[in-house]
């Protein structure tokens, strides 16, 4: 077992708040040092009361999502033999409806686009069983509901 924190700060300033008027850009601080601007999103909370530019809590589902993924497929890649030189992946949660009129991300689809080099390179099956193995062992995934899929 390990304990993993972030710090998440948010301050009224002198907006009044309860007329529903105020921003939701607030700070995320991860124990490691780092420290990134986040807000709500605007297809949430209209602009001004929002920030495009921060991280919305979607976009870091999505990119832990893929992140944990790629770890994963990366470690186990490595075990087998198979050189990774690049991994990019152009993730897309969806946000829609659910039980009840609730909101919740549904999906997350990934798409990684991967470079191998060396003498061993992988089969199709090989990085398809890579993923399917790196999805059964994904953490993230292992702790949300929503359907996870990839295409290579």
């Amino acid at each position: 077992m390990s304990n993993h924190t972030a710090v998440v700060r948010w301050s009224r300033s002198d907006q009044k708040f309860t007329d529903n008027q105020y921003s939701r850009v607030h700070e995320w601080a991860f124990d490691g040092g780092i420290q990134l601007r986040a807000s709500s999103s605007p297809h949430a909370v209209r602009l001004p009361f929002s920030d495009p530019s921060a991280v919305d809590p979607e976009e870091a589902f999505v990119a832990a999502v893929s992140s944990c993924h790629m770890l994963t497929f990366l470690y186990l890649a490595a075990k087998k033999g198979f050189r990774v030189d690049s991994y990019v992946d152009e993730a897309m949660g969806v946000l829609e409806t659910i039980q009840e009129g609730r909101m919740g991300i549904t999906r997350v689809m990934l798409h990684p686009k991967i470079v191998f080099s060396g003498d061993k390179l992988p089969s199709g099956e090989e990085i398809e069983n890579l993923h399917h193995h790196s999805h059964e062992e994904c953490y993230i995934a292992n702790s949300v509901k929503c359907e996870i899929t990839w295409s290579i």
